[in-house]
Formats: C-alpha cells, structure tokens, sequence
C-alpha cells in the first residue's frame, strides 16, 4: 500500500496539490497573456481575466470542496479522539469545524467574484479564506496544544504554532502595505490596475503586499501538509440501515417488517 493510500491522508494530499496547481496555472497563465506583471502579482490578478479565470474559479471550487472535507474529517478524528467529558476540547474542536467551513466557503467567493468586476464581494471573500482561516489554523493549533502528550508528541504542535504565527504575520504585512498602497494612490481605482510600473507612487508597498500574500497562501498549504500524518490513522465509512423493502410512501404487497428500527451511520462518529 502506497503512504497516500494510507487512511484518508489522500484529503490533505490532493487539497494541497490541486490549490499548489491552481495557483502556477493562473499564474503562468497570466504571465504569457501578458495579463499581469511576471514580478510577484496578487493571485486574484491571474485569476481575473479570461480565459484564465474561468479555469482558475473552476480548479478553486474544487479546492473549496476538498478544504470541506478535509476539515470535516479533522473535525471527526478530534472528536472520536477526546474523551466525552472534555467539553471544552469538544467545544473549541466545533469551533474549528465552523471556521475552516467558513474558509472554504470564502474561496469560492474569491473564485466566482473577481477583484475588476465586484471588488467588495471579492474582498469579503479574501477576509473569509485568509481572515477566517488564520483563526482556524490557531484554534487547530490550541487544539494540537490540549491533546498532548497522550494523543501526539509535541513536534506537531511546534509545526502547527511555528505556521499560524507565519500566517498571521503575513497577514499584518498584507494589511499594512495595502492601507500604505492605497492611502498614496487617491483618486486610482487599485483594484484595476494590473501591470505595475517600478518607481512609480505605491510601487514598493504594492511588492510587499503581494509578497505577503503568495507567504499567507504558502502558509496555508504548510498547515494543511500537516494533517498527512494524522489521517492516514482514520477511516470513515457510511452504512445504510433500510427500515422497509420498498420504496413507496404507503404500504405495498409483499409487505415485510422494517429490516432495522433506527438509522446509524459510522460516517458520523469516525473511527481511528
């Protein structure tokens, strides 16, 4: 058997992989059209004119979904490995079950809402991936703090803090540089302007904000390589428990007794 065939470590393997390849090819795209400048770009620049942004809004709904699953099953092996009594664990893991949701979500409005055509929807997007998802890579990191020693060693944690106090860094830059940017730029509609001259007025801080991005979405893909490990430990299956040999809304011939009274399903309490 072959690592990523391990439990369902294929999650965060193809989440990181597929986004990883989402953003070269919006990229290298964008590049050879000449859409963007090859220095440094925002993401959402390669991934706002066609015919890039058709595929890049595609390749990263993709990812959205694979970042549902991915925290869902987190979310699962947490639970199936805290004891009941644990409420506040049990509570704080909820908490980062909702967060990485609303991450999720978030990048399918960045991918569906471009920053030139509707900047203030592109923009509660961008707050809902990096924003929201800053937050939940801290809450996996307190997280990965309460289950140790007994759960994992303490390497894993390190990693994880080592990575949300980068994310969160790359965030302050990013928010710095950009208020800098747009604060010196009065009168220009930034969020259009895709090809940068060097020298010219807001130049430097747009680099550093850009910079800061590509270092928050690196950051993002280094937690997420983090769960490898994790979930090659876990499986989930569904079972489906009929509790009538037909299908019709009243009763039919042949009528038997339900099979099962009652419908459970494993895919709902994990198993490691």
């Amino acid at each position: 058997m072959w690592w990523f065939q391990q439990g369902l470590c294929v999650l965060p393997v193809a989440l990181v992989s597929w986004t990883t390849a989402t953003f070269i090819f919006a990229y290298v795209t964008a590049v050879l059209l000449r859409h963007v400048d090859p220095l440094v770009p925002y993401i959402s620049d390669t991934g706002t004119m066609a015919p890039e942004r058709c595929v890049f809004g595609i390749m990263l709904d993709i990812s959205s979904f694979l970042g549902i699953a991915t925290t869902y099953v987190r979310y699962k092996q947490v639970q199936a490995l805290t004891a009941q009594e644990d409420t506040g664990l049990h509570r704080l893991n909820a908490i980062g079950l909702a967060l990485g949701w609303t991450s999720s979500i978030g990048m399918c409005v960045v991918a569906n809402f471009q920053k030139t055509t509707l900047f203030s929807m592109h923009l509660v997007g961008a707050v809902l991936t990096f924003g929201v998802g800053s937050v939940y890579i801290l809450a996996q990191t307190l997280l990965s703090f309460r289950m140790q020693p007994h759960v994992h060693g303490k390497g894993i944690f390190w990693a994880r803090l080592g990575i949300g106090l980068w994310s969160s860094a790359s965030i302050v830059s990013m928010f710095v540089s950009s208020v800098i940017m747009y604060s010196s730029l009065p009168g220009v509609e930034v969020e259009k302007k895709l090809h940068w001259i060097p020298g010219e007025t807001g130049y430097t801080a747009h680099i550093v904000s850009t910079i800061s991005e590509w270092s928050l979405a690196l950051s993002f893909v280094s937690f997420f390589l983090t769960y490898i490990r994790d979930f090659q430990k876990i499986t989930l299956r569904a079972e489906a428990d009929l509790q009538s040999n037909h299908l019709y809304d009243t009763p039919h011939y042949n009528v038997r007794s339900a099979v099962t009274q009652g419908e459970t399903s494993p895919l709902l309490s994990g198993s490691t």
